[in-house]
């Protein structure tokens, strides 16, 4: 079973992950310059914001996608990952907000960060109800992990980058890296969905 994509939803898509790129670069400055209960709040707030706009970037992914069968969604599963991202987000700006981080330090946390940004998508993608089985080309989601570690692991070295740059020069090169970490983001998700195989059940 082959599918097509509405480009209008990819687009969005698209859009959502850069704009979550850039709220990633702005509040790890946030994060950083806070103190004490506000420090917290900062990292709780921007775990949820930011949890919730890549979770939301993969939605909006998914729905662009088209089979030409009914689609339908197992909504406790669809709430359960949601909670995913948050806590990859959560410790993405736990680390950029120490004062001092490592090359070693981002690796580290990239690989956790990347493998549940990628778990996911695939948590995401289990909550599908559909008329066919689906699988996965073992490559490509070999190839999905991976964009998803680099990706989160440029997103920590541009945020450690930026974080304390709040000149207007700053801002600039953070509009800039918005949308490289955004078409990452977008990478993973894309790369993962042409992982995916449809095989049409037959009704007896």
């Amino acid at each position: 079973m082959t599918g097509h994509y509405d480009a209008t939803l990819v687009v969005a898509s698209i859009v959502i992950a850069i704009f979550t790129a850039y709220a990633v670069l702005a509040l790890a400055a946030r994060v950083t310059a806070a103190r004490g209960r506000f420090r917290l709040a900062w990292l709780l707030g921007g775990s949820v914001a930011m949890g919730l706009g890549i979770w939301s970037m993969h939605f909006v992914g998914m729905l662009a996608y088209q089979v030409g069968v009914p689609m339908a969604y197992s909504v406790p599963t669809v709430m359960a990952s949601s909670l995913v991202p948050i806590l990859a987000s959560a410790l993405a700006l736990y680390v950029v907000s120490r004062d001092r981080v490592s090359t070693a330090g981002i690796a580290l946390a990239a690989l956790p960060m990347g493998a549940a940004i990628a778990g996911m998508h695939y948590l995401g993608m289990s909550a599908l109800r559909i008329p066919a089985r689906l699988s996965y080309a073992p490559g490509l989601v070999a190839a999905s992990v991976a964009i998803a570690v680099v990706a989160s692991a440029a997103a920590l070295w541009l945020s450690i980058r930026f974080r304390r740059d709040e000149t207007a020069r700053g801002r600039r090169y953070q509009l800039a890296a918005a949308p490289v970490m955004g078409f990452a983001i977008a990478g993973m998700h894309y790369t993962a969905m042409a992982a995916a195989r449809f095989t049409p059940v037959r009704s007896s």
